[in-house]
């Protein structure tokens, strides 16, 4: 495991729950890093969230931890920590999501860790950064979804303050996490020294929702509200068509002037010439366009938006895209065989000419790769989660 790929030996001791960690080290692990997660004896709490092949590897676990060895140790014990210390001495990352106090109190701060290996790379995973009055606020996708903003944007854009329908906040938070650690270890690289590094979700999903929405408030004095007007106008939805629903973009003047020269809309006209004039009344374009769209079916408007080089999408499924033809000509899913059958997995979105990634093998069993690690590390057998 972990033999090919750009992160190929690379050893990362992995002390992190739920989804905006385990993400994090799931495209290290598919990248070819040896992902050690290690897990207290009850397990984490994602093993048992949701529908599964086996007690213990629910759905989202069994996806976010694949490819990973699965050690378990009591880090309340002398024994457990340590083994851990044993393995922090000849790790390359270091990576956890517990609490600042709660991590210190098992002797695993960064200080602690450096001392027994200076050139670790050491990224915190947290929902408040400590530097803040919130350090200490539990946090999850939720609670950062309302706080960043995102409820009060979809209430401009729909009418009502909603979730968006997936973990965005743990995921973008996850791949914050990621580029973060992966430059930490360039610098390392570079001049061989490690250093501690701390990623949170608010801060992360504050900064991600304000690269368009800061928009006019940057400015002193500012020049208007915190908002981009287009993501929050309220026709700016799947438009309906003669047989149902489709998703276009008729955005920039090449693409509006291709459509209005192709169907001749009615309503066409010089008040709608320029990208710079639809912009200061998009709403009404958006409408303009959902009439005429109705007019044909999805798969008369696909064609043309297609011939005319507009992009426009049917509304796909979740379920739809483990039969995309697009998707699966270009390979993104891998099939696993694992203890409990074979697992398609959405495998690695990206692509290298020479070092390419690949899901490297199942979600482990919970500690079914403690006793092969601790030999590793000259260890005893382990009991309990604890190294005896």
């Amino acid at each position: 495991m972990g033999d090919t790929g750009p992160l190929a030996g690379v050893r990362v001791v992995d002390l992190t729950a739920m989804v905006m960690g385990p993400y994090c080290t799931q495209i290290m692990a598919d990248m070819g890093a040896d992902v050690i997660k290690v897990e207290p004896p009850e397990g984490d709490n994602t093993r048992f969230i949701s529908v599964g092949p086996a007690p213990g590897m629910s759905g989202v676990f069994v996806n976010v931890n694949r490819g990973k060895r699965s050690v378990v140790l009591d880090l309340r014990t002398d024994a457990g920590r340590h083994a851990l210390r044993a393995l922090v001495a000849d790790a390359d990352v270091f990576i956890h999501s517990m609490r600042a106090k709660a991590i210190a109190k098992l002797g695993f701060d960064y200080e602690n860790v450096a001392s027994v290996n200076p050139r670790i790379v050491y990224t915190n995973c947290y929902g408040y950064g400590r530097r803040g009055p919130e350090r200490d606020l539990p946090a999850y996708d939720d609670t950062i979804q309302a706080e960043c903003g995102i409820p009060a944007v979809q209430e401009q854009l729909t009418g009502e303050a909603n979730y968006v329908g997936t973990i965005m906040a743990d995921k973008v938070a996850g791949l914050t996490a990621l580029y973060a650690t992966m430059i930490a270890l360039f610098h390392r690289e570079r001049t061989g020294e490690g250093q501690e590094v701390e990623v949170s979700m608010f801060e992360t999903m504050a900064a991600f929702m304000l690269v368009e929405h800061a928009n006019g408030a940057m400015f002193d004095p500012p020049l208007g509200p915190a908002v981009y007007p287009r993501t929050v106008a309220p026709n700016r939805r799947p438009y309906r068509t003669a047989d149902g629903q489709i998703a276009a973009l008729i955005y920039n003047d090449k693409h509006w002037n291709s459509f209005i020269d192709a169907v001749q809309p009615p309503w066409a006209s010089e008040e709608f010439a320029t990208l710079e004039k639809r912009a200061h009344q998009i709403d009404t374009v958006y409408g303009l366009v959902a009439k005429t769209l109705e007019e044909r079916t999805t798969a008369e408007w696909l064609a043309l938006f297609r011939e005319l080089e507009i992009p426009a999408a049917p509304i796909n499924t979740p379920d739809a895209l483990f039969d995309h033809p697009h998707l699966n000509a270009v390979g993104l899913f891998e099939t696993v065989d694992t203890a409990y059958g074979p697992v398609r997995f959405p495998g690695v979105p990206i692509w290298f000419s020479r070092t390419p990634g690949h899901v490297r093998g199942p979600a482990p069993e919970l500690g079914a790769d403690t006793d092969a690690v601790l030999e590793e590390l000259g260890l005893g057998a382990v009991e309990s989660g604890e190294a005896v």
